[in-house]
């Protein structure tokens, strides 16, 4: 940690040396990959490791989204994570049952109780500072906009190798050696090329480029109702992809990818080590090999995009051919969370990033790499303040004792493998290596643009610990479509119709907006409370279901809607201010305005009390000097530890992303 000189030739020492045949230009002699120490302190955002998404108020407890990052599961399994946040790392705190909001330099840095992400919070102040730069969003052509390839011109202006390092000092360094040209992947997952100098080596249908697509259940921030969709592709170092005697080998690759998704998903059979040239590399539980590589391309929703109709995309499951970000993790050292024990981690460490190149390090083995549209939509390189908000998902923890005064931030959540999310979720067989293709969507030719765009043919799968349908758990938990607990009006249509007396329910399914707008805490409390009642009555009778796939209506916008969120969203991209939010809603989410009851009740940091229906801007920190919280959140989320699932609860200690 002390040596910040990160070169890539020690990394691939010992792969095996590449056969006669293979294309794959190696990297040249490079000056080390050199970042810098930055106080977080600089940014227009301190708390960039806090998403917008943990602001949000539980109504009442009804909601809880907090468990889909903070339990205490992973770590407890021993599966890459030392990070339990549900109460049994007693540093942390248990983050569903408080805005306990970790502390900064308290009182020098505004802390971070208090809510930095504008653009969610308040979208009307960044309509009026895209106006105020002349952007007419009424005037863009969303649709011709999402039909754009962006990610290709990028590539081009990385250096020509398949390495993941270039050894070229630009912002396209480490840019990921994956080309969309070459995509998407073929029926195995396999990326392979056309052109020679991309590939490793050649089987009957190109030359492998090492890459593998990745289909997997996303999590409900990275559903097309979010707006965002992904596709993941994994790589690992060549001699995976070698037999014993240094031949390339597809098979014995195949192999090794199985490997590393068993044992991120905790699937192993007793195996110790890696097959072919690897087979001196240990499995490390829960931990992938050195030298692997992730490639995240974050796509813009296209309702009409299912991967047939090239015109519309080259992608199916509503990605669009332009994307948001390209997204990089690279394995480049040796972590162990066991290690660390009860970590306390230092609030107050810099990062380590490149100020252009588009790189930082999470503290916990990985670096981690970010490109994203600048204000024409061409990629640029991310700040290292816009990366700080790819640690805050992807890292893990760290004894600061151990680490000296060179220590490098760290965030990361209680339910990461590895800092990774999608393996661990990956579909097994033929099923999981294949391009992301959200549940098997199949886009509606007849469909119009207020209507359900399209049917999903995917099984929903269940979850192996809670032993119900995946997307069951997320309703009855969360009553609401994403992590913001906010429900779509097309999401709310459906279960207006649906869920009636006439139908078998115990109610009608209840307006929260007439609560809402009265300004009525009392009403908002009851009416939730009966809207998760029913919601578990909707999925108890498996009627979020469409046979085995979850019902459509309930995953999947509009396609009006899904051009106005990407409108609405490419004013972030015209004001650059990714910096106080992604998620731009057409007005504040009811989660983030104030509602309580006064004997749940809180005020501003400052004492002043709020207001019904107000906008929460920021809650109250402990303001005693002598005590060990000191400058962290004290507000109750009102999740009740007490009341289990068993008694129709809804905190959720143990929750485990891991799928059957």
């Amino acid at each position: 940690m002390h040596t910040k000189f990160l070169v890539f030739a020690a990394l691939f020492a010992a792969a095996v040396p590449l056969a006669a045949h293979a294309q794959w230009s190696p990297a040249p002699p490079a000056l080390p990959l050199r970042g810098e120490h930055i106080s977080r302190a600089t940014f227009p955002n301190k708390h960039a490791q806090i998403p917008a998404q943990c602001y949000v108020e539980t109504s009442f407890g009804t909601q809880n989204a907090c468990q889909y990052c903070h339990t205490n599961g992973v770590a407890q399994k021993g599966l890459g994570n030392n990070n339990p946040q549900a109460g049994a790392n007693p540093n942390i705190g248990n983050l569903q049952a408080e805005y306990a909001f970790g502390v900064y330099d308290y009182p020098q840095v505004v802390n971070s109780s208090v809510n930095p992400w504008e653009n969610t919070l308040r979208p009307e102040v960044l309509a009026r500072v895209a106006a105020s730069l002349g952007v007419r969003p009424q005037a863009w052509d969303m649709q011709a906009y999402l039909r754009q390839d962006n990610w290709q011109a990028a590539f081009d202006q990385r250096a020509k190798t398949n390495a993941w390092d270039t050894g070229v000092e630009s912002p396209w360094r480490l840019f990921p050696a994956l080309s969309p040209d070459d995509l998407p992947a073929a029926a195995d997952g396999f990326v392979r090329s056309g052109t020679p100098a991309r590939g490793l080596f050649s089987d009957a249908q190109g030359w492998v480029t090492g890459w593998r697509a990745l289909n997997f259940m996303p999590y409900g921030i990275f559903t097309p109702l979010s707006g965002s969709v992904s596709g993941v592709y994994v790589r690992l170092p060549q001699k995976f992809m070698q037999t014993a005697s240094g031949k390339f080998d597809l098979a014995t690759y195949e192999q090794n990818l199985d490997l590393v998704q068993r044992n991120a998903q905790d699937r192993l059979s007793g195996e110790k080590t890696y097959v072919g040239a690897a087979s001196g590399t240990e499995i490390v539980r829960g931990q992938y090999p050195l030298g692997t590589e992730f490639a995240h391309p974050l796509h813009y929703v296209d309702v009409q995009a299912d991967g047939r109709d090239p015109s519309v995309s080259r992608f199916p499951g509503t990605r669009a051919n332009r994307v948001k970000e390209i997204r990089w993790m690279y394995k480049q050292r040796e972590w162990h969370p066991e290690e660390f024990g009860l970590a306390l981690k230092e609030e107050s460490a810099p990062v380590y990033a490149n100020r252009t190149q588009g790189w930082i390090e999470n503290g916990a083995g990985w670096l981690l790499g970010g490109w994203i549209e600048d204000k024409g939509g061409a990629l640029r390189a991310q700040t290292p303040s816009e990366l700080t908000q790819c640690v805050a998902c992807h890292s893990g923890n760290v004894r600061q004792s151990d680490i000296g005064q060179n220590s490098v931030f760290t965030s990361g959540t209680g339910n990461t493998v590895d800092s990774t999310w999608a393996m661990p979720r990956q579909f097994t067989g033929k099923l999981g290596w294949q391009e992301m293709n959200y549940l098997g969507y199949r886009a509606s030719a007849s469909a119009g643009a207020g209507e359900t765009p399209g049917t999903l043919s995917t099984a929903e799968p269940s979850n192996r610990s809670k032993n119900v349908g995946e997307y069951r758990y997320f309703l009855d938990h969360v009553v609401g479509a994403s992590l913001f607990g906010d429900m779509p009006a097309s999401v709310e249509t459906y279960l207006n119709r649906q869920i009636t007396r006439a139908n078998g329910y115990s109610a009608d399914w209840p307006d929260l907006r007439t609560e809402v707008s009265k300004n009525n805490p009392q009403g908002v409390k009851a009416t939730q409370e009966l809207r998760q009642r029913l919601m578990r009555e909707f999925t108890a009778k498996g009627e979020y279901l469409q046979g085995k796939t979850i019902r459509p209506e309930l995953f999947l916008p509009t396609r009006q809607a899904a051009l106005e969120g990407a409108r609405r969203y490419r004013q972030v991209v015209a004001t650059q201010r990714y910096d106080f939010g992604k998620d731009v809603f057409p007005e504040t989410p009811f989660t983030l305005r104030y509602f309580r009851t006064p004997e749940t009740a809180y005020p501003h940091q400052n004492g002043t009390p709020y207001q019904i229906g107000e906008v929460i801007t920021d809650r109250p920190v402990d303001t005693h000097a002598p005590n060990f919280t000191y400058g962290i959140g004290t507000t109750p989320t009102l999740i009740d530890e007490e009341k289990t699932e068993a008694q129709g609860g809804n905190f959720v200690p143990d929750y485990v992303p891991l799928l059957k």
